[in-house]
């Protein structure tokens, strides 16, 4: 189970630098070009930020994470930090 957090946290810091080069706030765009605001920019904001999460939640040993290892790193991948 140490592993399973390890990994975790390892890979929280890692995927740090990847969204200071392709954040979410820089794709929220509508169809017309213009940035996206209110309801619908929090929307996106959230699918974005859970997406993005979700391709990272990989262990150490290239597995996906499954359980309460996967949902502590949903929790902290998608509050940034």
């Amino acid at each position: 189970m140490k592993r399973i957090f390890l990994a975790a946290i390892v890979a929280t810091f890692a995927a740090g630098s990847a969204f200071a080069q392709d954040s979410c706030e820089s794709k929220a765009m509508g169809k017309d070009g213009k940035p996206l605001a209110g309801a619908a920019k929090t929307s996106y904001m959230k699918k974005c930020m859970h997406d993005s999460c979700e391709t990272k939640a990989v262990g150490a040993d290239g597995k996906k994470l499954a359980g309460a290892a996967k949902t502590s790193f949903m929790k902290k991948c998608e509050a940034g930090g």
